[in-house]
């Protein structure tokens, strides 16, 4: 099994920059790619942010790309969202999952807030 942890949420005036940090422990050479989901009001969906393979490939949503950037430390086991020039609608939970053969491992999540 997998566990994973965010940190590093906040609130931050718009503009401003904050990262968040997934921690994994557990079976970690299990994973194949990280994704960071963000879902901004209670009860929608968890929408992917950006997500980062094994091979350090990424991929982000276009509301993101040139201000958001995702990476990963494997030495520390934990990945990074960068998140720069921040908007009120960046506003939202932000949770990790960690996607393996066996399953998907969420985290609890890291609330972010934007504002204006």
């Amino acid at each position: 099994q997998v566990q994973v942890a965010e940190s590093g949420g906040g609130l931050v005036q718009a503009g401003g920059s904050l990262r968040l940090s997934c921690a994994a422990s557990g079976s970690i050479f299990s994973i194949n790619s990280v994704g960071w989901y963000r879902r901004q009001a209670p009860g929608k969906r968890r929408d992917l942010v950006a997500s980062i393979t094994s091979d350090h490939d990424t991929n982000y949503v276009d509301s993101v790309k040139g201000r958001f950037t995702i990476s990963r430390d494997n030495v520390n086991n934990t990945v990074y969202l960068q998140m720069n020039s921040l908007k009120p609608e960046d506003t939202a939970v932000y949770y990790c999952k960690a996607v393996t053969l066996s399953g998907d491992y969420w985290g609890q999540g890291t609330q972010v807030t934007v504002s204006s």
